[in-house]
This record gives structure tokens, C-alpha cells and sequence, in this order.
């Protein structure tokens, strides 16, 4: 029961914290270009890569950390930086042809999805 809590917890910011940059950033940088989705999406980069190498390394530290940061904190964040994390473990492990299908596979069937959803909702 305390993982889902820490990451409820982790969500909760996570979601605020998106919220935030995001508007901050698209006040200041206005919206016709997404600066302030680009912004967290970066971000959430740097915080999932540094997070689960960090945590993967120092044993000593809780598993409670795992379930705060990278899955909920981020989660809520940007599932973006999950989408690089997965690739960029994919491309260490070797496997290129599966990083390049699923980058490109994720791309391409995530508009098409995003395009079906949308033509969805004209229509009802």
C-alpha cells in the first residue's frame, strides 16, 4: 500500500509541477510555438535519466525513492522522458533495431492515434 501512496504522492506533484512550467513558460513565451511542453519534456529527461541511474546505483538508498521520483513524480510529469529512457536502454543493450522501431513506432502510431481520437470526437 505505501508504493501506490508514494506514488499518488509523486503524481500529485508531478501533475502541479507540469501545470506550472508549463503556463509559466507559455506566459513569458507566449503559445505559438509549445516552448512550455518542449520545457518539461526535457526536463523530465534529465530528472528520469539522472533519478534511475542514481537510485540503480546506490542500493542503500529505499526502493520508496523509485516509486517518488521516476514513477510517480515523472509519470505525472511527462511520460515523454519514459518514452527516451526505454529507447536510450534499448540502444545500451544493443538492440538498435528495436530502439529505432519503437522510436519511430511510438512517432508514427502515436499521431495516427492522436489523429483517430481526434476525428472521433468531430464525428460524435
Amino acid at each position: 500500500m505505501q508504493k501506490y501512496l508514494l506514488i499518488a504522492a509523486g503524481g500529485a506533484l508531478g501533475s502541479i509541477a507540469r501545470y506550472w512550467v508549463g503556463s509559466a513558460v507559455s506566459d513569458r513565451m507566449g503559445i505559438r510555438f509549445p516552448y512550455g511542453t518542449l520545457l518539461v519534456n526535457l526536463t523530465a529527461c534529465i530528472i528520469i535519466g539522472f533519478s534511475l541511474t542514481y537510485l540503480g546505483r546506490r542500493a542503500d538508498l529505499s526502493p520508496a525513492w523509485r516509486y517518488l521520483i521516476p514513477v510517480g513524480f515523472i509519470g505525472a510529469y511527462s511520460t515523454f522522458s519514459s518514452y527516451e529512457w526505454e529507447t536510450l536502454s534499448s540502444l545500451r543493450a544493443g538492440a538498435f533495431f528495436l530502439a529505432t522501431l519503437y522510436a519511430l513506432g511510438s512517432l508514427v502510431l502515436g499521431l495516427i492515434a492522436v489523429w483517430c481520437g481526434s476525428r472521433l470526437a468531430e464525428v460524435l
